[in-house]
């Protein structure tokens, strides 16, 4: 049988199928359902910055500066303090989960500045965390704000953490950057162990009838991995740190093209609040049959196999293949042509 092991974090994990931030584990019974499915490691939903800042009644500079720059701002959440359990329930919630499994858990922190997140990030390597999620999620809505500010918002968070604990961090990003592949060259340069890639951006919808913004969720499909799968087959040899895929994750085909891209774990929630908790087993499966069927003994064969600077046509990955397919598409097919 293929071994499916793959290290992550400092961490061997015993297959690549890691549970993203997200509603499912809330519950330590699902956590516990979960490590049963095959999942190999658990990330903790995320505890927010807005809520420690509430706790800790002094909010921080860039949340006075407008709520509508963090995506689950107050305007959305009027009352984050139920939104959500709060940053002592947060730690504890992570012991029990810790107790119950033998699969790491992963904590997680959303925000974007240092504020209360270093007494949080202690509280939660105190607690047993076998590593920290760094989920940074910050809209520059200031047209004052330019991009080198935010760029080094980031790392500055990213150092600082890591001068605070010993544990691995991760740090999720978006892909809305200027230059995305020397971005993550810096979030390496200031001590990420991982990069998680990429935060799912949650657009807010207009209600109008009520002409009102409303909160708008829509779970991912297959389609959104192929951003991962093109940014990480870019930056796979230009970082130290591991990587990780999440959006987009669904299939068998979407976790094994994540390993040879240079993934190291693919994240997945979607998937399972679609399809069940038991899907990840069906998953794991599938994958075993794929590398027997092609001829893998492992995981770690495949990894980065298809990155950028491993394929036999690596200009796929830039923009000559940006002008081969817009003009690969056959008029014959359009309507009127017929």
């Amino acid at each position: 049988m293929p071994d499916l092991t793959t290290k992550y974090l400092g961490l061997t994990l015993k297959n690549p199928l890691v549970a993203s931030a997200g509603p499912l584990a809330k519950d330590v019974g699902h956590i516990l359902h979960m490590e049963d499915a095959g999942i190999a490691a658990v990330v903790l939903h995320s505890l927010f910055e807005e809520q420690i800042a509430i706790e800790s009644e002094s909010l921080d500079t860039y949340l006075d500066s407008g709520a509508e720059s963090f995506a689950e701002s107050l305007s959305y959440f009027p009352d984050l303090g139920s939104y959500n359990i709060g940053p002592d329930g947060y730690v504890e919630h992570l012991r029990k989960a810790k107790q119950a499994v033998d699969i790491p858990v992963i904590g997680s922190l959303n925000g974007v500045s240092t504020g209360g997140w270093i007494r949080y990030a202690k509280l939660i390597e105190e607690a047993g965390a076998d590593a920290l999620e760094l989920n940074l999620y910050y809209m520059p809505t200031d047209p004052s704000v330019d991009a080198a500010r935010v760029e080094q918002m980031y790392t500055d968070l990213v150092a600082h953490i890591k001068a605070s604990i010993k544990i691995p961090v991760a740090v999720k990003v978006g892909p809305y950057f200027t230059a995305f592949a020397n971005m993550a060259k810096k979030l390496d340069n200031a001590g990420a162990d991982a990069l998680v890639i990429f935060n799912r951006f949650y657009q807010p919808d207009i209600d109008l009838e009520a002409l009102d913004v409303t909160p708008n969720l829509v779970l991912s499909t297959s389609y959104e991995l192929l951003l991962r799968l093109h940014w990480a087959a870019l930056i796979f040899d230009h970082v130290k740190c591991d990587i990780a895929i999440t959006g987009g994750v669904h299939t068998a085909e979407d976790v094994i093209k994540s390993m040879m891209v240079g993934g190291r774990v693919a994240m997945m929630t979607s998937a399972l609040l679609r399809q069940g908790i038991d899907y990840a087993s069906r998953l794991e499966e599938e994958i075993v049959e794929w590398m027997e069927e092609h001829e893998y003994e492992s995981i770690q064969q495949m990894q980065g196999s298809m990155s950028a600077k491993r394929v036999a046509n690596p200009s796929a990955f830039e923009r000559a293949n940006y002008m081969k397919v817009l003009s690969s598409y056959d008029l014959r097919s359009y309507p009127s042509a017929r």
